[in-house]
């Protein structure tokens, strides 16, 4: 049992329950602090050997000591710090923000937090540069809260917190499943509950109104470690619908997906899983063509040399952490995916 308090969440409590009396503090702590409190373990240590972790008023420093139920532990977050990514001039689209939280239309091509192959030009860095002192300090450090992100070469929607109790709040929300995320893909091949091809895939369900429903298990690959997988057991449970928005000459189709999960690559690996692969996924769309005959060689010519996932984040919808009103955001598809459903949308047999 967990419970945040005090300004901007500077203080965690924590009660051992019946399943970890003789557990390292170290251990247990990582199991009973929230996950929306951003606290890695090497946080955490850091936090022990500072004397910021008390029981009963006195600090305990040794992360090997034993605790035992019902003890309660409380944890000092003290002021935020610094964090080793730097500020960037990046120009933003900011469709909303204000004291705790900032809504961005994040664009292709951009990674939304350093690692250590693009330890520049994230949105992490461009956030830190424009939001400078706004930002309170989120998990201990001043740094933007991330609590979902879209890959690089997707586009759209993405909220960021600028505040501890903005991030609670929003991870809480992710947790529970209750944000509203649409994404539109343009995807091989036209979904149809009536294909009994599709009729047969494992987890694939329908629902009224022409809903798709893909439910199964994903983890990492067994052999590539950059992708993920669909398996029959030992992954996490991942829950994507799709509506076909639009079928494009057969050969294709604009497609709305939403999340009632949030896994790694989830609509990606889901709609290749069905045998509809999104176009100009490199990862997961397979050796699939769109064939010239159904919409003329220049058409073809782009779908099949698309240069990245045909995927955009279009709508977001979650309840404002701080205030409670309800906050919903659209974002138009980007020009290039534009031009992808318009190029498909052409009659076809044209040289």
């Amino acid at each position: 049992m967990a419970s945040l308090s005090g300004p901007e969440g500077a203080m965690i409590r924590v009660t051992v329950g019946d399943d970890l009396p003789g557990e390292r503090l170290d251990k247990a702590l990582v199991a009973l602090v929230p996950e929306e409190a951003s606290l890695s373990r090497s946080r955490l240590m850091k936090l022990i050997a500072e004397g910021a972790v008390s029981r009963a008023g006195q600090p305990v420093t040794d992360p090997k000591t034993r605790v035992a139920e019902g003890e309660v532990y409380d944890i000092a977050l003290g002021p935020a710090e610094d964090i080793d990514a730097l500020p960037e001039d990046i120009p933003l689209s900011v469709v909303w923000e204000d004291d705790d939280l900032i809504v961005i239309d994040k664009p292709v091509g951009m990674v939304v937090h350093p690692a250590p192959g693009t330890p520049s030009g994230t949105l992490v860095n461009a956030l830190l540069h424009h939001c400078g002192d706004t930002l309170s300090g989120v998990g201990g450090a001043k740094r933007p809260g991330i609590v979902h992100r879209i890959d690089k070469d997707t586009s759209g929607l993405l909220v960021v917190a600028k505040s501890d109790r903005a991030h609670h709040g929003l991870a809480a929300q992710f947790e529970a499943h209750s944000v509203n995320r649409h994404y539109l893909a343009v995807v091989h091949g036209v979904p149809d509950a009536a294909d009994p091809r599709l009729r047969g895939v494992r987890g694939v369900g329908f629902e009224p109104g022409g809903v798709i429903r893909i439910a199964t298990q994903i983890a990492r690959h067994k052999t590539d470690r950059q992708r993920q997988a669909v398996v029959e057991a030992g992954g996490r449970v991942a829950i994507t619908r799709v509506r076909v928005v639009e079928p494009l000459h057969g050969v294709a189709a604009l497609v709305d997906c939403w999340l009632e999960t949030g896994r790694t690559h989830q609509i990606r690996v889901h709609m290749a899983h069905a045998g509809h692969g999104l176009i100009g996924d490199q990862t997961y769309g397979g050796r699939r063509k769109v064939a010239p005959k159904a919409v003329g060689e220049a058409a073809a010519d782009l779908a099949n040399g698309f240069p990245r996932q045909a995927l955009h984040a279009a709508t977001l919808g979650f309840e404002h952490p701080v205030s409670g009103d309800w906050l919903e955001f659209e974002s138009p598809v980007p020009a290039d995916m534009a031009a992808l459903i318009d190029a498909l949308r052409g009659q076809g047999g044209g040289a």
